[in-house]
């Protein structure tokens, strides 16, 4: 049960599945939105440009209907007025024409936003495959479809005959009145009827937009083990991942190990911790930690520096100052100066003694440490 569960489409489509879908050019997109954006475009372009639009195509019909004595007689002076007339026609509706072009570029994007995926100009051969065809067309999507374009066609057909049954009168009212008069007229109420049509047209939109954006979610929903594969994915393998921290450890334990013997001294706790200070005044402002360690990692520290004769000193409350507070390969907190001072006065004076003799150096007792950077202290 639990196997099927992973395998079912029941959680939301993570940031990465989203953005690799709008890659390959899948997005919600409302045809019907698209549509309705276009009709209202037309119709302000006919608010503001009709009457303009309107006298340079009636002067055009008015030169068309008009014929010389000459143009009956020629047909090659026939054609070229009449692509004269055409051409002028054309320049006549191209403001409305490129508005109408404007807004089919920029229409399907107010849904999803600018895309552009050169994988979805890829021929993809399987929608050629007859067998699923034949499942698009009864499928599910294809029932909801037949649906909205029943119910598009009831709606807009609906609202077309209301409008021309509830105005049947002043349209045959037309007949009476004088040509120019008739035109006008007919204008108002084609463009009455228009901005209504363009009405019913935006119930589908407010019907459609919220369905085309579920059903793409629904689309882009993924199981549980898509899930987890996508974040193994990116996050990497765990099991690869402890393996490379355990490798770097092992290889940054090593180059520790390396630099114990440059280190002047060992402090330690005597066994729980071991901290080796390095200071050389020519180069370093401040001493430095190169290895430390706990418990078998001390223990370690301290064999290495009896086997290269480091010095190691007693000083349990420095140590663990020292490994708590002090960060590997840096230099020492500025409040521990004044105890590692001592630490090295010693270690300096023990290294003049071993080469010239004289009076042998007293280990320091009760190294000063600050309450606040040891936690044995702090714990009490």
């Amino acid at each position: 049960m639990a196997e099927d569960s992973d395998l079912e489409r029941t959680e939301e489509a993570t940031p990465k599945r989203l953005e690799k879908a709008r890659e390959e050019g899948q997005v919600a997109r409302s045809q019907e939105l698209t549509t309705f954006t276009l009709l209202m475009a037309a119709a302000a372009g006919i608010m503001f440009m009709g009457a303009g639009l309107m006298d340079k195509l009636l002067r055009i019909m008015k030169a068309g209907m008009q014929m010389e004595r000459d143009l009956a007689f020629q047909t090659d002076l026939m054609l070229n007025r009449l692509y004269e007339l055409a051409f002028e026609g054309l320049l006549s509706m191209a403001p409305l024409l490129f508005l109408l072009l404007v807004i089919a570029f920029f229409a399907p994007m107010l849904l999803s936003g600018w895309m552009f995926s050169a994988k979805a100009l890829i021929p993809k051969f399987d929608r050629i495959n007859p067998i699923k065809g034949l499942g698009r067309i009864f499928s599910v999507h294809s029932l909801v479809e037949l649906v909205k374009a029943i119910l598009k066609t009831v709606v807009i057909g609906g609202v077309a005959a209301l409008v021309i049954w509830h105005n049947k009168e002043a349209v045959m009212a037309l007949l009476t009145v004088p040509v120019h008069l008739g035109i006008s007229r007919a204008g108002d109420f084609l463009a009455m009827s228009f901005l209504l049509i363009i009405g019913a047209i935006l119930l589908v939109v407010v019907i459609d937009v919220p369905y085309k954006i579920w059903e793409h979610a629904k689309q882009l929903r993924m199981t549980k083990e898509e899930i987890r594969k996508e974040h193994k994915d990116s996050e990497g393998d765990p099991f690869i991942k402890a393996r490379i921290r355990g490798l770097q450890r092992e290889a940054a334990r090593r180059r520790m190990m390396a630099e114990i013997p440059k280190a002047d001294v060992i402090v330690t706790n005597p066994t729980h911790y071991a901290v080796a200070l390095r200071y050389k005044s020519e180069t370093m402002r401040a001493p430095t930690v190169v290895a430390k360690g706990v418990h078998l990692l001390a223990a370690r520290i301290r064999e290495v520096a009896e086997e290269h004769r480091i010095p190691i000193l007693e000083a349990p409350p420095l140590a663990r100052a020292l490994y708590h507070h002090a960060e590997l390969e840096s230099e020492i907190p500025e409040k521990l100066y004044t105890a590692v001072a001592e630490v090295l006065a010693y270690v300096f004076q023990l290294r003049r003694y071993n080469e010239y003799g004289g009076a042998a150096p007293k280990p320091p007792v009760d190294v000063p440490v600050p309450v606040e950077l040891d936690p044995a202290q702090q714990a009490v």
